[in-house]
């Protein structure tokens, strides 16, 4: 079966960088650095005018953990209708219950906003408390793909436990591998695991064309550099996709 790379991408130009690279998918999303948000409506629309390649909109309305107030789920459910709207492939969602359960009342409404698009089950499913029950309230849910790293702080370090639930999913659902995964790793994870799907965010430092620089003055944590940026890199995308080859 062939293997398939998902890169996690912020920007049209990182959307672009997936596509060039070889990518199949990307996950589209705002503030990578907190594990990412639901994207702007400006920022879907041009993504989806990038042809050959197919896109999946993350729908997160906050950092943080992964129990919603009902004010969240209305806004995620609007959030999916606008993805909807605007002709994407996918959504991406995710919530769990005060427990550590996946939350099913809540998935349920997503699900049913999403109706006729692709649903991945993100890495809320990483938080949950008992995996294997997660597994199947997640495909109980209709959802197509769950992203994971295995309950562990990399897909490399928790390959065991996703092939074990690769195995248990059958072909049921897809189980997609996501999180420290390079071109070093990818296919060690992809042949441990079982799975055909990999993610990767693939991204690499860009710096600033600003001639003037204020320096001392930061728009958000005092140890940003407000002077560079992380995008996706289209040699990391196309050696990931050469490695799993």
């Amino acid at each position: 079966m062939k293997r398939i790379l998902e890169v996690c991408a912020g920007s049209v130009q990182s959307v672009i960088a997936a596509r060039n690279g070889g990518a199949s998918r990307v996950e589209l999303c705002s503030a990578l650095e907190i594990g990412g948000i639901t994207p702007s409506k400006g920022l879907i629309e041009e993504a989806r005018k990038i042809y050959d390649i197919k896109l999946n909109v993350l729908i997160r309305p906050r950092g943080g953990d992964f129990l919603y107030n009902e004010y969240e789920v209305a806004t995620m459910e609007q959030d999916i209708a606008t993805a909807r709207q605007l002709g994407v492939d996918g959504v991406v969602i995710g919530a769990l219950t005060a427990q550590g359960d996946v939350d099913i009342k809540t998935c349920q409404r997503l699900v049913k906003a999403a109706d006729g698009l692709s649903v991945t089950f993100h890495r809320a499913f990483d938080m949950c408390r008992e995996p294997f029950v997660a597994l199947e309230d997640v495909i109980s849910l209709g959802c197509h793909r769950i992203l994971t790293s295995g309950l562990a702080s990399t897909a490399l370090a928790g390959s065991k436990l996703i092939k074990e639930l690769v195995d248990m999913a059958q072909d049921r659902i897809i189980i997609m591998p996501g999180c420290g995964v390079n071109a070093t790793n990818a296919a060690t994870i992809l042949d441990a695991t079982g799975a055909t799907e990999i993610h990767a965010s693939a991204r690499s430092k860009v710096n600033s064309l600003m001639q003037y620089r204020h320096d001392g003055v930061s728009m958000g944590n005092s140890d940003n550099d407000e002077y560079a940026h992380m995008e996706s890199d289209e040699l990391l995308i196309r050696q990931i996709v050469d490695a799993i080859k």
